[in-house]
């Protein structure tokens, strides 16, 4: 095992910085599209419930790796279908999108429950005193609502992380598929995957001790 942390320690490494930069990247995003389409969710149109509705259903019901795949192989083949020949998705970008709009779905709804746990008398009070609805609710409703989100956000962040692993099918050089080189290199099953499997613990031990540190802090100052 020491053997393989000496030779491929620095390698496991940048392919856990590659994961966490996917992983980041992903929720980035996946934090605008659960606003957007989190806020369709709780306005009085039944339209914009629609298509919030349809949007967290769909993704939720794809697997993150049918998703991926159309990402990576569908969609490049339909644009270059359109005349565009030289349209490509890299393993990046094509991890990115696919994650973010999984995420992102789980993200709406995250973001849904937060601003309806908000008593609703904050919304009238703040329209009573001439603000538009927009202004109400990001700047009475949503900082409110924010507060309950962050532990749930965290929380989302830990799951991504571990679903970067899926987009190893697609040949990005994440921790997993590094994990895959390593232990066809050195014929080590066990000691290989028993360190990348450390390794996501250590990341994910530490997100989580951090996400209940915050949650206490919150609570400790309501």
């Amino acid at each position: 095992m020491l053997k393989i942390i000496n030779v491929y320690g620095g390698m496991l490494l940048a392919a856990m910085g590659e994961t966490l930069l996917l992983a980041l990247l992903s929720l980035a995003i996946a934090c605008l599209l659960g606003l957007l389409f989190g806020l369709l969710n709780v306005v009085h149109n039944r339209f914009c419930n629609f298509l919030g509705t349809l949007y967290v259903d769909a993704i939720r019901g794809w697997p993150l790796i049918v998703l991926a795949y159309f990402v990576y192989f569908g969609i490049p083949y339909g644009i270059q279908s359109l005349g565009f020949t030289s349209f490509r998705l890299n393993a990046l970008q094509a991890g990115t999108i696919a994650l973010a709009l999984n995420c992102g779905a789980y993200m709406a709804e995250i973001i849904r429950a937060g601003i309806e746990s908000v008593d609703r008398g904050q919304m009238e009070a703040a329209r009573s005193l001439g603000l538009s609805y927009g202004k109400s609710m990001s700047l009475v409703v949503l900082p409110q609502a924010i507060r309950t989100m962050i532990p749930s956000i965290i929380n989302q962040f830990i799951i991504t992380l571990k679903d970067t692993s899926i987009l190893s099918v697609i040949g990005f050089p994440e921790l997993t598929n590094t994990g895959k080189t390593v232990v066809a290199n050195t014929m080590k099953t066990m000691q290989g995957w028993f360190i990348v499997g450390i390794m996501y613990m250590v990341v994910i031990i530490i997100l989580s001790k951090a996400s209940k540190a915050l949650e206490r802090r919150i609570n400790r100052g309501r």
